[in-house]
């Protein structure tokens, strides 16, 4: 059998495999594009996938189950970072080639850690706490490439300055807003404004939960951006 003959049939098979293809797939091969990477995002909070759905990017959500505990001297900034890269890390098993988002937020004021408050009573102590003050959240975000093994973490802050509230303005809020299940008492995207002096910071979606601005650059690193892919 001669070499032309083998070489037709071998080009009569690459034909036939191109035609089966699908446009899209014909498409990306011919100009050289790569499959977008799978992104999960190592949170169940719905205030961070709302945030991470304006970069109009495909994800995935898990819950990480980490020990979200203190560590004696630990500063908040500290903390929130490494809650973060934990929380990504968490996924790590499962995902042997993803790019992992962990967030983790840290509320502060007077030197005081402000958590979720979980009851009306709580939010109330904690917003008659802040009232009249600043209040710093250190919001930490890691980007975990399980490919590479590469690890990118940092911390953004932001502060709010509180207005003086009476407690009837207090109780007001609580009871239209319900921000029982956020850090510092109160929702940034809702009426939780209404409670605010002043803002300083230069990502304000990291109030929220989610630093997307520092996050973006993070992607963009690991060769993911939401206007060029």
């Amino acid at each position: 059998m001669s070499k032309q003959f083998i070489g037709r049939i071998i080009s009569h098979l690459k034909a036939g495999f191109w035609t089966r293809l699908q446009p899209a797939a014909q498409k990306a091969i011919s100009t050289g594009a790569h499959t977008m990477r799978r992104i999960i995002l190592a949170s169940s909070s719905p205030y961070r996938r709302q945030l991470l759905e304006r970069l109009r990017l495909p994800f995935e959500s898990a819950s990480p189950h980490i020990n979200e505990e203190r560590l004696a001297g630990e500063a908040p900034e500290q903390l929130a970072a490494r809650l973060a890269a934990e929380k990504a890390q968490a996924l790590q098993p499962s995902h042997d080639d993803a790019l992992i988002i962990g967030s983790d937020q840290v509320a502060e004021c007077d030197g005081r850690i402000l958590g979720k408050p979980g009851t009306t009573e709580n939010a109330y102590q904690q917003l008659r706490l802040c009232a009249g003050k600043q209040v710093n959240f250190h919001t930490g975000v890691s980007l975990l490439d399980t490919r590479s093994g590469t690890h990118q973490t940092t911390c953004e802050i932001f502060s709010v300055h509180f207005r003086n509230l009476t407690d009837a303005e207090i109780e007001r809020y609580i009871a239209l807003d319900n921000p029982l299940d956020c850090a510092g008492s109160f929702k940034a995207e809702g009426l939780g404004i209404a409670l605010f002096g002043k803002m300083e910071g230069s990502d304000p979606s990291s109030l929220i939960g989610l630093p997307l601005i520092q996050l973006i650059s993070m992607l963009r690193k690991a060769g993911v951006s939401p206007l060029t892919r």
